[in-house]
């Protein structure tokens, strides 16, 4: 086994948007501080942004505050939000958008040179280039290193802190450790727990980064690290077959949702995120599906817009009505559901943190889809966290100095890869077969697709069960190269990943929000759950935290 040593004062784990923004704001505001970025693929073309983005989300457009923003979200997730994070966030957004447009990125216009806006928090972008813009301008930066191919397994813990990380380099077939005086934890947040709308081949086919499995979770549960809010899951509202954003067309031409009767239907439900996911089941199983976005009678310049738009997103859209003829001015949009995710950047989970980014594991600071208690940050706010990661980092790492490694946590790290690699596979399961498995358990018994979301006490339990199973099983699989031993880590991360959210999912007995946890022995919200729902990992079991809603949460008190 080969063993490669990197050392720098910050590593940053994923370099996605939170991941970029941070390395750009330590290679700017710290030259003196080596910084070390590792990243699973190439940051040219990683993360959520990989293939480009055709809006900024969350932007404070003329006449609005940051507290706007902040009471827009907290209203979306039914009050369970930390108001210290997301005012923090939020007065950062609009720093960031100019930030990003000096170095490159096109932000559209109208004719008086303001931004041209989609709605009163949400500007538009040609943005198919956001990623290789962010990437060149880290990789500029002289103190940052970029380590592209190192897939990050574990965080380096030594008297309950934080000092580095492990991984695999899948180009060079070797073991790599890095020490750090302080990690941020960027990898984004969970996918292809549940079983997807497209099965087979097309399964990579899905609303967010396949290549996301969960794993900044999956170590911080591993290390001891207090978690936030999986229960409240994401599901997105997509067009069917391309699972093309909708809000692309439902505020870039105000098309309604409409079911299969031509009915304006929403107004039945509400209009929170949840909620108009939540309407399009109902309607369905009512028997007045499919539904649409309604855009028959839209105009030749409208339909051409929505074509280019898709184009800077999701080409696929753009390509299916080209390809079938069915184009938006002449035939109304379909639309679905997608399967749930676990992700901080729409919803609130992930690692419990301080104002200042930190987690409960000190050394160790998150940010992006990885941080919790912060919905609805989206790319720019995202962009925010890692900008305010990087410098309570930088703080901590000039205080603690550099790590080194101990001989002896190196002769585990090597005993712990070699063990997935010696051998073949005990019985006839592989790391597919277990993943279709865990996909099914996910969607049958824990608020899939096809239970159409809802899950009740009896079906999790089912769920965790399949789930323990798995996972013992996944310790009997072998690799046969560093590719194989990839696929291992992130199946038994996403494995960890469901044990949790199971276990978060039974511990919020209401049904707060429609579809992203409805449950279905508690179909109402209660009031003594107006709280978070947190966790630990403890001897292999999930301990659920209870702790009280409040408008701050002092860094003393979380770390």
């Amino acid at each position: 086994m080969k063993v490669r040593n990197e050392q720098s004062d910050i590593l940053i784990i994923g370099g996605g948007a939170a991941g970029c923004y941070a390395a750009l704001t330590l290679g700017e505001e710290y030259p003196g501080l080596d910084v070390l970025l590792a990243d699973k693929a190439n940051i040219k073309r990683s993360g959520c942004l990989a293939a480009g983005v055709n809006a900024l989300n969350a932007y404070i457009t003329p006449g609005h505050t940051p507290q706007d923003y902040a009471d827009y979200a907290k209203e979306d997730a039914a009050g369970i939000v930390r108001e210290d994070l997301l005012l923090s966030m939020s007065e950062g957004l609009n720093e960031v958008t100019a930030k990003l447009e000096k170095l490159g990125l096109v932000i559209q216009k109208n004719p008086d040179g303001s931004y041209a806006s989609r709605g009163w928090r949400n500007i538009k972008i040609n943005g198919e280039n956001i990623k290789p813009i962010l990437a060149k301008a880290v990789q500029d930066k002289a103190n940052v290193k970029v380590l592209n191919h190192i897939n990050i397994v574990d965080y380096l813990v030594e008297d309950g802190r934080v000092r580095g990380a492990w991984g695999i380099d899948l180009a060079k077939e070797e073991a790599v450790i890095i020490s750090a005086g302080a990690v941020i934890c960027a990898t984004g947040g969970a996918a292809g727990l549940y079983q997807p709308n497209h099965p087979g081949t097309s399964r990579h086919k899905m609303w967010y980064s396949p290549f996301n499995t969960g794993a900044g979770y999956a170590m911080g549960l591993r290390a001891g690290a207090e978690m936030t809010t999986f229960e409240m899951r994401f599901i997105a509202l997509r067009c069917k077959g391309t699972i093309a954003p909708t809000g692309t067309i439902a505020q870039g031409v105000g098309a309604p949702q409409v079911n299969s009767r031509g009915e304006k239907y929403q107004d039945k439900y509400g209009n929170t995120t949840a909620e108009r996911l939540w309407a399009v089941v109902k309607e369905n199983l009512a028997g007045h599906g499919p539904c649409y976005l309604g855009t028959k009678g839209i105009t030749l310049e409208q339909a051409a817009a929505l074509e280019r738009a898709y184009l800077n997103m999701a080409p696929a859209q753009t390509l299916f009505w080209r390809e079938s003829g069915l184009n938006p001015r002449d035939y109304d949009v379909e639309i679905e559901g997608s399967e749930p995710y676990v992700v901080g950047g729409h919803t609130a989970s992930g690692y419990w943190i301080g104002n200042d980014r930190s987690t409960t594991l000190p050394g160790l600071f998150a940010a992006g889809d990885v941080a919790g208690g912060c919905p609805q940050k989206y790319v720019t706010g995202s962009f925010v966290e890692g900008e305010i990661a990087a410098r309570a980092a930088a703080a901590f790492a000039r205080q603690a100095g550099k790590s080194g490694i101990d001989a002896e946590v190196q002769e585990n790290i090597i005993k712990q890869v070699e063990t997935f690699m010696e051998g073949s596979s005990e019985g006839n399961y592989t790391v597919e077969s277990l993943e279709e498995a865990m996909q099914q358990a996910m969607d049958e018994y824990a608020g899939g697709i096809k239970s159409h979301y809802g899950y009740s006490e009896s079906s999790l339990r089912i769920a965790r069960k399949h789930i323990e199973r798995l996972t013992k099983l996944s310790d009997k699989l072998r690799a046969a190269d560093f590719y194989g031993l990839l696929k291992i880590f992130e199946l038994r991360e996403r494995l960890l990943v469901c044990k949790a959210l199971i276990a978060h999912l039974a511990a919020r007995q209401e049904t707060r929000w429609h579809a992203f946890g409805e449950h279905l022995d508690y179909p109402e919200r209660r009031e003594e759950y107006q709280l978070f729902i947190n966790s630990r990992l403890e001897q292999g079991e999930v301990k659920i935290i209870r702790r009280p809603l409040v408008e701050s949460e002092s860094k003393e008190a979380v770390g």
